[in-house]
């Protein structure tokens, strides 16, 4: 008999999760399934993870491009977007994991872990760079509008919007972002 292979076993749980959890959420998805998926037993999760939950946990959690938050901050919409449109997603099902998270919102803690997550990362930094009163308020409307062009994109796979490029966007994302932030923003990246 081989001796498992601890890490690839754990590597194999977690790409199952992945993909079950961004398809289902949290609560259609047993650990039967993710376990089944990964041709292990269930209670490997328990081992590897302690439990269901802090295997969704590290499931969802992605580490957004390295460059995102980095570069010229009139570019930073534009990065952002080119994220949802642009990174490739596949180990999380082709969405991005806020989607899985989003799925799973249902769980108070899941929905602090979001907002956490989104105001911390994304809304600040777009807060830091608007200009002019209601900049919070300004910068959450910015960010409401780029979760819904991911979920159109991903989840809905509204026509329009699924075949855009990010050159498509550009300009129109410019439009709306120095509208919000009240500064000049660039669409592009380029």
């Amino acid at each position: 008999m081989q001796k498992r292979d601890r890490e690839a076993t754990r590597a194999r749980l977690l790409e199952a999760a992945r993909l079950r959890f961004a398809r289902e959420g949290y609560d259609a998805t047993s650990v039967r399934d993710i376990a089944g998926d990964a041709g292990v037993d269930a209670t490997l999760i328990f081992r590897y993870f302690g439990s269901k939950k802090q295997l969704f946990d590290q499931a969802t959690t992605a580490d957004s491009p390295a460059d995102l938050l980095a570069g010229p901050p009139e570019e930073l919409v534009a990065r952002m977007v080119r994220t949802v449109v642009d990174h490739d997603w596949t180990a999380y099902g082709g969405e991005h994991p806020l989607v899985a998270m989003l799925r799973s919102s249902a769980h108070e803690d899941t929905r602090l872990r979001i907002r956490e997550e989104v105001c911390h990362t994304y809304v600040d930094a777009l807060r830091d760079l608007a200009e002019g009163e209601d900049t919070a308020l300004r910068a959450e409307l910015l960010s409401a509008w780029m979760v819904g062009i991911g979920i159109l994109r991903s989840v809905v796979a509204t026509p329009a919007l699924s075949e855009a490029r990010t050159s498509d966007l550009a300009p129109h994302i410019a439009t709306v972002a120095t509208a919000l932030l009240g500064r000049p923003m660039s669409g592009n990246t380029d």
